[in-house]
């Protein structure tokens, strides 16, 4: 078993494959910065399929388990279904997986599934439409993101995980709908606390709304008891409702750091491997693959980063840190 500097295994792979975008959501990738003008990777410099696969393949051999691909938002990477099929055909790979903004799953999912994807985690960060489109920050309607969760179960993509970032004074108050809406319908929902995630989108800690604020007001209508994390490495502290109507997950980066359980690396869409949600710097695969590196040289490099990993940013974290460059959560996904 792979393990870094703190004995955490490397079980978990995110492959961003596109740092582009249809939303400009306003604790991500804000307008402001990400503009008509804002350069982003060239389509040369981004991994082919063959290379995406080729590096997962390693990666389950080295002990990875699950990989979840991300973006950016990853169904505007053209024909993706093809990406999935190579992914699923991989052996020893346990779980294959996406996290999508929801907008393009309605006439995406059936291929998805089709392809071998086991499920998706949408993101939904109100169901108040002005809320939603203002956060979306391209007008974008949230019927349609429903519209594509829908779709997802009906294509067997399940369960279903529905993301929601919660940042005071702009969606906090949408909390208890939302647990409303999802409750008794076997989706589960997973309040975000508002992180700092690269350097563009203006966080500071009054704007974070702790997790145990949000469970407070979600038990308050909606009576909730704690449960055990499912696995090694999970990041949402689990709450169940006791009248029987599922569950519901809070992930407290800011509040409760889990960097002691961290068993994720991150590959972005040009190939740089990333140890943290919050590095500043990658280390470049795709030079070894375009150079006809073996797969044993490649894998001789991957452990040697991870075996050195020592990343704990979330629980250094004070006032201060924010101001570390850090790579942003469009380039590696969430």
């Amino acid at each position: 078993m792979l393990t870094d500097t703190l004995n955490r295994p490397l079980r978990d792979l995110r492959i961003s494959v596109t740092d582009r975008c249809n939303f400009r959501c306003i604790y991500c990738m804000p307008k402001e910065i990400f503009g008509p003008d804002f350069q982003f990777l060239p389509s040369r410099e981004i991994l082919t399929f063959e290379e995406i696969a080729r590096l997962a393949r390693i990666f389950v051999r080295l002990g990875v388990q699950k990989i979840r691909l991300t973006g950016g938002e990853p169904l505007v990477r053209r024909d993706l279904e093809k990406l999935i099929a190579m992914l699923a055909r991989i052996e020893g790979l346990r779980d294959l997986t996406l996290t999508t903004n929801g907008s393009l799953l309605a006439r995406k999912a059936e291929a998805l599934a089709a392809a071998g994807l086991k499920r998706v985690t949408v993101s939904l960060d109100a169901l108040d439409d002005a809320v939603f489109r203002r956060m979306n920050d391209v007008d974008f309607p949230v019927a349609r993101v429903l519209e594509g969760i829908e779709a997802a179960r009906r294509a067997g993509l399940w369960p279903i995980k529905i993301n929601m970032v919660v940042k005071r004074g702009v969606n906090d108050h949408c909390v208890v709908d939302m647990a409303r809406y999802f409750h008794g319908t076997g989706y589960i929902l997973r309040f975000i606390e508002y992180m700092d995630v690269g350097n563009t989108n203006g966080w500071r800690m009054e704007d974070v709304v702790p997790g145990a604020e949000i469970v407070e007001q979600i038990n308050a209508v909606l009576p909730l008891e704690p449960i055990g994390r499912g696995y090694r490495g999970e990041v949402a502290n689990r709450y169940r409702y006791r009248d029987g109507g599922g569950e519901i997950g809070i992930i407290t980066s800011v509040t409760q750091p889990f960097c002691g359980d961290c068993t994720r690396i991150r590959l972005s869409a040009e190939g740089k491997l990333y140890t943290c949600l919050f590095a500043g710097e990658g280390h470049d695969l795709r030079a070894l693959l375009r150079s006809g590196r073996s797969d044993e040289e490649i894998a001789a490099r991957i452990r040697t980063v991870w075996t050195a990993r020592g990343d704990r940013y979330s629980e250094l974290r004070t006032a201060a840190t924010p101001r570390w460059r850090k790579v942003e959560m469009s380039h590696i996904g969430g």
